[in-house]
């Protein structure tokens, strides 16, 4: 007499490798943490000094995660650092109390808001023309984006006259300088930003297509994707984020400085990669890049809690770049 046969639940193994692949780099993160509390005498670890470091990583994180949407599509931005600065500029020209305003609109005090929309206007309309190069006129990203960032930061001096623009409103400076429910306000946008990214990426049409795009161009052309809208929207949002970023540093120094954002491309890239981002495409997530971004930031901040020289600092960063990127290759291989 035969029995029907019963259907048993197949008991699901633990991937335990996968698992340590995924979340390696938040054990690399608290490792850093922990040898940079014992290396500083537990100094590293007061409460003030995480807050700065956070704070101090905002904006490498919110340009870190436009950079993410750009290498996820197997391309780069090198000019994220000198739109910054334009970006920087704009809306410190307008954000300039009355009696300081020389440059646009001497003795009109205008609203904030204006230098706000004014910043990111700037840096979605550079990250726009990059798009447009790449998308329309099949320029290499690397090249489109290298030729951006030396027009850009001309733009920023030329609009400035090579000097910095200073006495910005109290309402203006708050955004990179005050405190919402005691938590500095650059880190509420680097949250803000974060959160609407990884929805963005991961729960969207966008996200699908960026994937996509990222991980086969020609079979996501096949599948019907408009990969030049793809292509203008993200090198769009990059330009965006690196507007937003502008702001948040020219209200944190409470100055527009055609020099802001110099190297702050590298940084990106670097968070976007550690964090996971593969510069094959295809392959990244924002929560990864944010850990990378603050990375980064235990990394400057313990650096100079030690006292090692700016130029070993720079030494050890391209060290890790280099680390990083050995990593992705032998990942993917």
């Amino acid at each position: 007499m035969s029995t029907p046969a019963t259907a048993e639940a197949t008991p699901t193994r633990f991937d335990t490798g996968g698992f340590i692949k995924k979340y390696a780099i938040i054990g690399i993160l608290l490792l850093f943490i922990i040898l940079l509390s014992v290396l500083t005498g537990g100094t590293f670890l007061q409460a003030q000094n995480l807050i700065n470091v956070i704070r101090q990583v905002s904006a490498i994180g919110v340009i870190a995660t436009g950079m993410t949407f750009v290498i996820i599509i197997n391309g780069i931005d090198l000019s994220v650092g000198s739109v910054l600065a334009v970006a920087a500029v704009v809306s410190a020209s307008l954000a300039q109390s009355p009696e300081a305003s020389v440059i646009k609109y001497p003795g009109l005090q205008l609203p904030v808001i204006v230098a706000v929309v004014a910043g990111l206007a700037v840096g979605a309309l550079l990250g726009l023309i990059n798009g447009a190069l790449i998308a329309g006129f099949k320029i290499a990203p690397f090249i489109a984006t290298l030729g951006m960032m030396t027009a850009a930061r001309g733009m920023a001096n030329i609009y400035t006259d090579g000097r910095p623009i200073s006495r910005l409103q109290p309402a203006f400076n708050w955004i990179g300088q005050g405190d919402l429910l005691f938590i500095p306000v650059p880190i509420w946008i680097l949250a803000i930003v974060a959160v609407l990214a990884h929805v963005a990426l991961n729960f969207t049409r966008f996200g699908r297509h960026t994937y996509a795009l990222g991980g086969n161009e020609q079979a996501a052309r096949v599948s019907g994707i408009n990969l030049n809208k793809i292509k203008i929207s993200i090198f769009t949002l990059a330009g965006l984020m690196a507007g937003l970023a502008g702001i948040m540093l020219a209200a944190r120094t409470g100055s527009g400085n055609p020099t802001l954002g110099t190297g702050i491309e590298l940084d990106a890239i670097t968070a976007a990669v550690i964090g996971g981002t593969s510069f094959n495409g295809g392959v990244g997530t924002i929560w990864g890049t944010i850990v990378g971004a603050l990375i980064i930031g235990v990394i400057n901040n313990g650096m100079d809690l030690i006292n090692i020289s700016p130029f070993m600092q720079q030494v050890v960063k391209g060290t890790i770049i280099v680390i990083a990127i050995i990593i992705d290759e032998r990942k993917n291989r």
